[in-house]
């Protein structure tokens, strides 16, 4: 994917001061809300949540376009699949 910058998020959710399972329990609350093909951006500081987010997001069919660290937060940005 080229240019990250230009994806245009449909929500963003700040989990940052929230430790597993919450960063991942917040962003499949708001991901229902979303319509198939739209982009949630989830901005987080828990260093568990690059793997528990990415993990989640594989196993419930979304697509996770980027993950970008922003020292110390961690942004992902995250297509819903279905």
């Amino acid at each position: 994917m080229s240019a990250k910058s230009e994806i245009a998020p449909t929500k963003t959710i700040d989990v940052r001061g929230l430790y597993c399972p919450e960063p991942v329990f917040r962003t499949k609350i708001e991901m229902e809300r979303l319509a198939k093909g739209e982009i949630i951006k989830v901005i987080a500081d828990d260093p568990a949540s690059e793997e528990d987010i990415s993990r989640w997001v594989n196993r419930n069919g979304h697509e996770l376009l980027s993950v970008n660290l922003i020292s110390p937060d961690l942004e992902f940005m995250i297509k819903k699949g279905k």
